[in-house]
């Protein structure tokens, strides 16, 4: 998962500070490294490094940052790598120069890496698929020839779509891509199914006219003072030329919403609306199919109070709450100096950090029948040492609800979760995982209630990529093989050979 922004302001003004505020409210997609790439006429400058958004632009950075546009990425790495040679945005050349930036992941990029080398002549410089895209992109382009308008060369918008379709025949996965033509403008454009959101913002230029803002989330658009304008659609690109010349077309056959569900679980910010859909409204609905549920399941609990796990079990315990009629309490002070700890590439730094992220408050459990409410249990580490912090502070008992329905197969469109065997819910009941956290009950929810909660929104979304719960692909591409390829690189011990490897390869690059 990753955050992506582009955007064309007015010709004179400093595009930079735009993608630098859209990347700040972006952080949440990611944390490993940031990126940003603008237009001046024919020139490009660029600055890209691991680390935070504030840590990897100082002020010295943005002033050689010139030009009227530019794309921004913030990146978690989706295999575990996190090498500074894969922060993005990437780069070609060839032709016109093109940058992109990239939130999602190919479930083909082996064998579109292979086509590149082997018929395309093309070289790709990393283990990144985002390059891979990139490459395709380009090559699909270049193939459809120069154009030459009064002996000079210009860039044909139709030819920028078809080489957008040919990506889409090409490219199996979930993909949301932002990418700047070097002096013509920047296109933005989604996979066939819509899995990864991305969305067109505008705003009044300072001397008339339009200044055009796309972003991974309507959250960066509102901060920059943007109208939103609308989610661009599965498979549909959008092309801002740098004068501001706005266009758009449809590039695939096969379009059809199929967002990501768990967008809304957990990695979009609840301010967001994606896809027509308000996040904080699905998980307040969230929280009120489990209340709808909980008297019947368990009539004798005798709830004291209703805890959520921050950030993001927040709102649906809200709501929980209230249906239930009990107190809501904040039970947790939360070191927001900690990154979150799904994003993070190792179990032992994952188990740390839970240690450093939560402190409970006594005052709020002692005694006392406790709920505790998050968005999700993934491999189960921060549940069970937030319900063992709950017993410390003085819990009489300790129930669990879970937003989500259990998580038990990987994710294979950009989201990093673990190998399937390091799901706490692999291969166990609800009660076995109640268990293994060591809480009194634990509640999921049904995938049912789940997607009834997500869908709807002014873009009419009915259905979504569901597959981390019931292991439906909606690529329809994904086999036993592909996954279990993906086992061996998702797993700890292969993430922990990838970090070592990236540290080696960071020192020899050092000045």
């Amino acid at each position: 998962m990753c955050g992506i922004i582009g955007a064309v302001v007015q010709e004179g003004q400093p595009v930079a500070s735009v993608i630098y505020d859209g990347l700040t409210v972006l952080q949440h997609r990611g944390q490993d490294a940031a990126g940003i790439v603008t237009c001046e006429g024919d020139h490009l400058y660029q600055r890209k490094a691991n680390g935070l958004v504030r840590d990897v632009f100082q002020q010295r950075h943005m002033d050689i940052l010139i030009g009227h546009m530019g794309v921004g990425h913030v990146r978690y790495p989706t295999a575990g790598t996190s090498s500074c040679a894969e922060a993005q945005p990437f780069y070609t050349n060839s032709p016109h120069g093109i940058s992109l930036a990239h939130n999602g992941n190919l479930t083909n990029a082996d064998e579109l890496r292979e086509q590149l080398y082997n018929e395309d002549l093309r070289h790709v410089n990393t283990s990144s698929d985002s390059e891979v895209l990139m490459n395709v992109f380009a090559h699909e382009l270049q193939k459809r020839g120069k154009l030459y308008i009064e002996g000079k060369l210009r860039l044909n918008v139709e030819n920028v779509f078809h080489a957008v379709s040919k990506v889409h025949e090409r490219c199996r996965g979930g993909y949301a891509i932002i990418s700047m033509i070097t002096g013509y403008g920047i296109l933005g454009f989604r996979d066939p199914w819509g899995i990864r959101p991305l969305i067109l913002g505008r705003r009044d230029a300072p001397g008339g006219g339009d200044e055009w803002v796309l972003a991974s989330e309507s959250v960066a658009l509102i901060t920059l003072g943007c109208e939103i304008v609308r989610d661009i659609e599965p498979g549909e690109a959008v092309f801002i030329a740098s004068g501001g010349q706005f266009f758009a077309h449809q590039c695939s056959n096969k379009a059809k919403y199929s967002p990501c569900i768990f967008e809304h679980v957990y990695f979009a910010r609840p301010d967001s609306i994606i896809d027509g859909i308000s996040v904080h409204r699905a998980r307040l609905k969230m929280g009120r199919k489990l209340a709808a549920r909980i008297p019947a399941e368990h009539p004798d609990s005798n709830i004291d109070v209703i805890i959520p796990v921050p950030d993001s079990g927040r709102i649906a315990a809200m709501e929980l709450a209230k249906d239930l009629e009990s107190p809501f309490r904040e039970g947790f002070v939360k070191n927001r100096y900690v990154g979150r700890t799904v994003l993070m590439p190792g179990q032992d730094i994952r188990k740390d950090s839970v240690r450093k992220k939560l402190n409970p408050i006594p005052y709020e459990f002692a005694d006392k029948n406790v709920l505790l409410v998050d968005d999700s249990i993934v491999r189960g580490n921060t549940s069970a040492k937030i319900v063992q912090m709950a017993r410390d502070a003085g819990a009489s008992k300790v129930f669990f609800a879970s937003a989500a329905p259990p998580v038990i197969h990987p994710n294979v469109y950009g989201i990093d979760m673990p190998a399937k065997s390091e799901y706490i819910a692999h291969d166990r009941s609800e009660e076995e995982v109640s268990k293994v956290i060591g809480a009194d009950w634990l509640m999921y929810q049904t995938l049912e209630d789940l997607i009834d909660a997500c869908q709807g929104g002014s873009c009419g979304v009915e259905e979504f990529d569901t597959s981390c719960f019931n292991g439906i692909y909606v690529t329809g591409d994904i086999d036993d093989d592909y996954l279990a390829k993906l086992e061996a690189s998702r797993n700890d011990s292969a993430k922990k050979k990838q970090m070592k490897n990236d540290e080696i390869l960071e020192i020899h690059n050092e000045p």
